[in-house]
């Protein structure tokens, strides 16, 4: 009995050191078990549409182009409006229709396709650094991070008939180099311009001819309006409105759109 006993026992001590030997062996096995890397690329890049910043080598990346229709008294009432009682309404051109006109040169815009009746809207650019939604106008002014000028271009012919078959007339507005804008002056330097005049030229001769102060809607309106319809974030630029007297042009004419307290922007048509 003492011998089996025995027996038994070195089995035992024999067995615990087997899997003693065992164990750091699985250990080597078992391999360690890391997160996977997520990796995402895009199909191809794309370029992103921007305006240079005044003064700086800074450039201001576009995200979406706002525009406002008949924002001046006299303009509205020569599309036929009453600007007594209509509403604000917007309409948006693509972000890459912005073709960025530099101080000092006269830049080189194509006449488009599919129009003969091609015209002119001067107006007041606000370039946005911030935003949200349903903004009150007595905090708008804090999202603007400055302003420039701009001319939003308009197919007028595309835009009429579209209207005449009620259809939709983004046609007419959004189309390439459809919004030339000038650099974009900092809220530092410009602050936020309410009054002071207006105007465009063509080979010379003024056409249009305004004061900021007489906009319907003043950019804190635009956007307290705007951010009910959408959410407005960085990037973000708002054409605020043109005069009277907007009108077609042809090639080989010369524009100059002028804004009080900012360099012309200056195009010729080809």
């Amino acid at each position: 009995m003492m011998a089996k006993a025995k027996k038994t026992a070195k089995k035992l001590k024999s067995s615990k050191k087997s899997k003693a030997r065992t164990k750091p062996a699985a250990r080597k096995i078992a391999p360690k078990m890391t997160a996977a890397k997520s990796v995402s690329k895009t199909v191809f890049n794309l370029p992103q549409a921007a305006i240079p910043v005044a003064g700086t080598d800074l450039m201001f990346p576009i995200r979406r182009i706002y525009c406002i229709g008949r924002n001046y008294a006299a303009h509205a009432i020569e599309m036929g409006s009453d600007p007594t009682r209509e509403p604000p309404f917007f309409f948006q051109k693509p972000a890459d229709a912005a073709q960025y006109i530099a101080p000092k040169t006269i830049g080189v815009h194509p006449y488009p396709t599919l129009t003969k009746n091609y015209h002119y809207e001067v107006e007041m650019v606000a370039a946005l650094k911030s935003g949200g939604k349903n903004i009150k106008a007595r905090d708008a002014l804090k999202h603007v991070y400055g302003y420039a000028v701009g001319i939003d271009m308009t197919r007028r012919d595309l835009q009429g008939q579209m209207k005449d078959q009620k259809k939709p007339w983004e046609i007419g507005k959004a189309f390439d180099k459809g919004a030339p804008i000038g650099p974009i002056f900092p809220v530092a330097k410009v602050g936020h311009p309410s009054k002071g005049a207006i105007s465009l030229l063509v080979n010379g001769e003024v056409k249009q001819k305004a004061d900021l102060s007489q906009m319907i809607w003043s950019v804190a309106e635009q956007i307290e309006k705007l951010s009910q319809a959408f959410e407005l974030k960085a990037g973000d630029i708002i054409l605020s409105g043109t005069p009277e007297n907007v009108g077609a042009v042809k090639k080989g004419d010369t524009m100059i759109a002028r804004i009080k307290g900012f360099p012309d922007l200056t195009l010729k048509i080809v």
